[in-house]
């Protein structure tokens, strides 16, 4: 957990799963690392007010849901559960 810096997003791969980790507001958030809209990685931008923003085009998506809040994304990433056991961060990932 200390690898993760507040409101800087880290990309970890979790089986074979992009995912972006950021704490935010003093909570841990994991989404999936690829935008909707572009095949870019989310960890790559940047986060403001619960939200990560796709470098690329400036779409907005919320950490909590996964929903984009402005264009040009329309469809939502996943966002997985996080798990805090002493220092150690887990993500659950559902892979297909």
């Amino acid at each position: 957990m200390s690898e993760v810096t507040p409101d800087q997003p880290k990309a970890v791969v979790v089986g074979e799963t992009p995912v972006a980790v950021v704490l935010h507001g003093g909570e841990y958030y994991a989404i999936h690392d690829v935008c909707s809209h572009a095949n870019v990685a989310l960890s790559e931008g940047e986060v403001v007010d619960c939200e990560i923003e796709c470098w690329l085009h400036g779409s907005m998506f919320d950490l909590k849901t996964g929903k984009p809040s402005s264009l040009p994304a329309t469809e939502p990433v996943p966002v997985y559960p996080v798990k805090i056991e002493g220092d150690d961060l887990y993500v659950a990932v559902k892979e297909a």
